[in-house]
């Protein structure tokens, strides 16, 4: 007799349909079309990880442009000027520091400057 996929086809379904909840209409009622929008929600969910590594560095680079202008250096002699002074702080770090503390960033660019020699 051959081997019937009853009980694990059931669980298999089970569990597309448990990821599929939340859609609407037959996307979450019907097997094909749960299994076609779940593949493109992982690959949506895949690429857009990667994107807002991306879009969080844009951020940070656009804050620290705009605190840097006030201050009267560009975002690039910021850069260079850290790597200069070897201060190891990454752009996630000094654009906190801009908006909590701008004491501190002030500081920070008082180094910059000092190792640019502005």
């Amino acid at each position: 007799m051959r081997a019937m996929k009853g009980a694990a086809r059931t669980k298999a379904k089970r569990r597309i349909f448990k990821r599929a909840e939340g859609f609407v209409g037959g996307r979450r009622k019907l097997l094909r079309t749960a299994m076609e929008t779940l593949d493109r929600a992982g690959k949506f969910a895949f690429r857009d990880r990667r994107a807002r590594k991306r879009d969080f560095r844009r951020l940070w680079i656009t804050r620290l442009s705009a605190a840097c202008q006030e201050r009267g250096l560009r975002y690039s002699q910021l850069i260079a000027g850290l790597k200069a002074a070897n201060i190891e702080l990454d752009r996630k770090s000094l654009s906190e520091i801009a908006i909590a503390d701008p004491a501190a960033f002030d500081a920070v660019i008082g180094k910059v400057k000092a190792a640019l020699k502005l």
